[in-house]
């Protein structure tokens, strides 16, 4: 593509600006001549959303940096003015990626110039942790600096709201308005960050915060009868992938009384380049590599690993013949809703008002365990804020006692002492729903196989489409615009009875023609449902350049569910199409 006049002279107005720092400075002078380059960081801006800002570290209006950053926050410090809720603060958290401490003190400046109070860590936390922290603090907002699982080219900056959650959408767009109307250099109040700390505007906080935080965690325990004792035995290997996990899911290890816990040498110590991994996410299994060697070494009958904010877990489960193997994220939310509901009924059972909450992308096997049990089930769009929602919807009617909320991206909350999801508590419940098989000589993977003898078999499974380029965006949109001009009238041989679309905010029974409301906020998301039972959900995501294909399906025997699979992967190249 062609260079346009507006990325050029976006270009030239970051280098006449006289303020700009020198290695900003040189790196824009580096891309001189780079068509291709300049369009690319130039011919937009991050667009900020729900989940706030993500997008690859470099100088640009399309890129995260330093001025970026600072914009995003004063857009966000005049939403809390609007508000008029300066004096309750913000508290702001970063992991370990490059830059996140950096971006992190410019945030703590652009509010502080803003007279609005800043809580800031003192070192790298977890993100559920900045979700309790806001709530303990009784701040109006909070920031977090992370880019989740993402590669090491990518920071991100995550905007909380008072109750623990991302912003709600309503906020989000109010602050994307302001963004807009900001001027990156000449819009933005900066704070002296050593004044602003010597004069408590900025206050730097830590070891209080942790104890708070891990005491709630740790009060989630489901503490069947006799699991302390099976703790003692139970041999644990941990990887934090080079991120914010480090000190705390080892922590609560120990306290929960684990009997060893091995930490991966070479993934232990917190850096932004992520040097063990291409991609520091849980959900890969070659993340776990180096962790299974040291497992095998040490005969461990787990290995754990978080993601570099810690608010994503995955696991390697040893089998009964010794070898290890990856549990998924929708295996894992099964397994842990069928441990807790079965320690219910051992210690007084399930409370009649009891719910569960799971993504509209999230497994099914969630469902039918807790139809059986007696447990009413909510389906949410893709985000934890909105498993936040239904939280707080129950707190304020007082009625309702939660029980998990899960993704299939490997996030999970047991409790409502935060607002997103936990790797730390759920590291804690992996744990012990270990410790308790172990007393049934089992592991994990045969308590999974035992669910599905109980409950069906189920599969699932994402394809992720990619895009690229300064027009990936639209790109993106035109699958899922293609898709409601020509809608499917069957996938993989079956016809499609049922059609949601989250945008349009429909859910079509295509037999009877009957039209239901989803109950939603609007999105991109179109959901098929199959005669043969199966679903198919296409989306757009929103943090990265993907479109997202996700199949859910379930069968009575194996064989028959891997057929069925089999079939409907087959299905997507037809299927999806811009």
């Amino acid at each position: 593509m062609a260079l346009t006049e507006t990325a050029k002279q976006n270009y030239e107005r970051w280098l006449s600006f006289e303020k700009l720092d020198p290695e900003t400075r040189a790196e824009l002078e580096s891309i001189r001549g780079n068509d291709e380059e300049i369009l690319g960081r130039f011919s937009g801006s991050l667009s900020f959303g729900t989940a706030g800002l993500r997008g690859v570290m470099a100088a640009g209006t399309a890129r995260l940096n330093r001025y970026t950053v600072a914009q995003a926050t004063q857009g966000l410090a005049r939403l809390i003015k609007k508000k008029r809720a300066s004096a309750r603060g913000v508290a702001i958290a970063y992991d370990s990626r490059n830059h996140s401490r950096e971006y992190a003190e410019i945030a703590a400046r652009v509010l502080a110039g803003n007279r609005i109070k800043v809580y800031l860590f003192d070192d790298l936390r977890p993100t559920p942790e900045l979700s309790f922290a806001l709530r303990y603090l009784s701040c109006i907002a909070g920031v977090n600096i992370t880019a989740s699982h993402n590669a090491k080219e990518y920071n991100g900056y995550k905007a909380y709201w008072e109750d623990g959650a991302q912003l709600p959408p309503d906020h989000a767009a109010d602050v994307a308005a302001e963004i807009a109307k900001i001027d990156v250099f000449d819009g933005v109040k900066l704070a002296n960050f050593k004044r602003a700390l010597a004069s408590g505007r900025i206050e730097l906080i830590g070891r209080k915060i942790d104890n708070a935080y891990l005491k709630q965690v740790l009060a989630e325990r489901v503490s069947p009868p006799g699991i302390d004792e099976a703790a003692k035995d139970l041999k644990i290997v941990y990887s934090p992938l080079h991120g914010a996990g480090w000190k705390l899911v080892p922590r609560v290890f120990r306290e929960m009384g684990i009997g060893s816990v091995e930490i991966v040498p070479e993934q232990a110590k917190p850096d932004g380049d992520f040097p063990s991994v291409k991609q520091p996410n849980p959900e890969l299994a070659e993340v776990f590599v180096p962790g299974i060697a040291l497992a095998e070494k040490v005969g461990a009958d787990l290995v754990i690993a978080t993601d570099p904010d810690s608010d994503r877990v995955g696991v390697m489960s040893r089998g009964k013949d010794g070898t290890f193997a990856r549990i998924s994220g929708n295996a894992m939310g099964a397994l842990l809703l069928d441990y807790i509901l079965t320690a219910m009924k051992a210690t007084g059972g399930i409370p009649t008002d009891a719910y569960a909450v799971k993504t509209i992308v999230s497994t099914e096997l969630f469902s039918e365990i807790a139809r059986q049990n007696g447990v009413k089930v909510y389906n949410v769009l893709t985000g934890f804020k909105f498993i936040g929602e239904v939280i707080k919807k129950h707190e304020k009617a007082g009625y309702g006692t939660y029980v998990l909320g899960f993704e299939e991206s490997y996030g999970y909350l047991k409790g409502t002492y935060a607002r997103d999801k936990d790797a730390v508590c759920a590291s804690m419940l992996i744990a012990e729903m270990a410790a308790f098989y172990r007393q049934k000589k089992m592991t994990l993977l045969d308590a999974l196989e035992d669910l599905c003898r109980r409950y069906g078999y189920y599969a699932e499974h994402t394809e992720n489409l990619d895009f690229s380029g300064a027009d990936a965006a639209k790109q993106m949109a035109a699958v899922t615009a293609s898709l409601r001009r020509e809608p499917p009238e069957e996938i993989a041989g079956s016809k499609v009875v049922s059609v949601g679309d989250y945008l349009a905010g429909t859910l079509t029974d295509l037999r009877t023609g009957k039209r239901l409301p989803t109950g939603l906020p609007s999105s991109d998301v179109l959901r098929y449902e199959t005669e043969s039972g199966d679903v198919i959900l296409v989306r757009p995501s929103g943090t990265e350049p993907k479109v997202k294909v996700y199949l859910l399906v379930s069968a009575k025997t194996k064989p028959a569910l891997d057929k069925k699979l089999a079939a409907c992967r087959a299905a997507i190249p037809a299927l999806v199409r811009a």
